[in-house]
């Protein structure tokens, strides 16, 4: 007889990998946090990790328009800063970077040259975004979305796009709360969202049309705010940075939670990112301006190759 048990997750410990250096903090308000984070004053609100081939780490600055490079040896660098509020990254086929920007919509940026992010789509037909949070690439060069804006239980109408690489733009969620993350299956049959003030981490099949089916609740949590960033497992499951709770959660294919990493600095942890063909995740806690780091028992999922 098989017996379904709900134990505790096992803890681990995340460690500090490296922080924003003094000299590049920027202590002062700014309408993006007077918005988001009202009475407060912020050096750096760090989000969108993502490896590159060679080892550098990418994350944005919200507040300041930053994109910063941080290399193998932990050196940080600047890429550029601009007028705009990057939150998702995306590493493309091609070495460019993918910017989910929440002003300016979806950009892109060639980390080698010394220009300002060019814009690849701005709206929807005649229709702003509300504000796009984060973004992923599929197998075939498809462009997943997340339009979160400020919705919320009170105005569930966050919105996720598929973006195709013959530039069709395809509506697949409008009903959110929230929608923020969001992460492919290993297989790329599923696609994970981080449904952050509905508290829970949604799950969706993709069907060989493209479109999505039968879109439910993977798993429910608590806290005053909820999952942000995403990361795929190799296994089929996801791992989900909570905002709140000062950590990151694992979960198997069926969404069962079998670890919690908790941070050692701060409670905001906004995003997550396995290195390349790893266990080792890093995650930003955006209150402090650090990167953490720690070992997972299972490795994230590899990068879906461009067919």
């Amino acid at each position: 007889m098989w017996n379904l048990s709900f134990a505790p997750p096992e803890v681990i410990e995340a460690t500090v990998l490296t922080r924003l250096p003094d000299a590049m903090r920027q202590p002062r308000r700014t309408e993006w946090v007077d918005a988001n984070k009202p009475g407060h004053v912020m050096d750096s609100f760090l989000e969108g990790p993502v490896f590159d081939g060679q080892g550098n780490l990418y994350v944005t600055d919200i507040p300041y328009g930053r994109i910063l490079r941080i290399t193998p040896d932990g050196q940080w660098q600047l890429v550029v800063q601009y007028d705009g509020w990057p939150n998702g990254l995306a590493l493309h086929a091609d070495g460019s970077l993918w910017i989910a920007d929440y002003r300016r919509g979806i950009l892109r940026l060639d980390p080698a040259g010394s220009g300002a992010p060019e814009p690849v789509l701005a709206h929807r037909n005649s229709e702003s975004f509300k504000g796009v949070n984060d973004l992923t690439f599929d197998a075939a060069g498809n462009l997943y979305f997340t339009d979160q804006g400020q919705t919320g239980m009170h105005d569930p109408t966050g919105r996720v796009y598929r973006y195709t690489r013959g530039g069709r733009l395809d509506l697949l969620l409008a009903n959110a709360p929230s929608p923020n993350g969001l992460a492919l299956s290993a297989d790329g049959g599923a696609l994970f969202v981080a449904v952050t003030r509905g508290n829970q981490v949604w799950r969706a099949p993709l069907l060989p049309d493209g479109s999505i089916s039968k879109m439910g609740a993977l798993q429910t949590f608590f806290g005053t705010s909820g999952p942000v960033g995403l990361a795929a497992t190799a296994d089929g499951g996801v791992v989900g940075a909570h905002a709140s709770l000062g950590g990151a959660f694992v979960l198997n294919a069926r969404g069962e939670v079998t670890h919690f990493v908790r941070s050692p600095v701060g409670l905001t942890v906004t995003n997550i990112a396995f290195r390349p063909a790893t266990s080792e995740i890093v995650m930003t806690e955006s209150s402090s301006g650090t990167v953490l780091r720690a070992t997972l028992p299972v490795t994230g999922a590899p990068p879906h190759p461009l067919r």
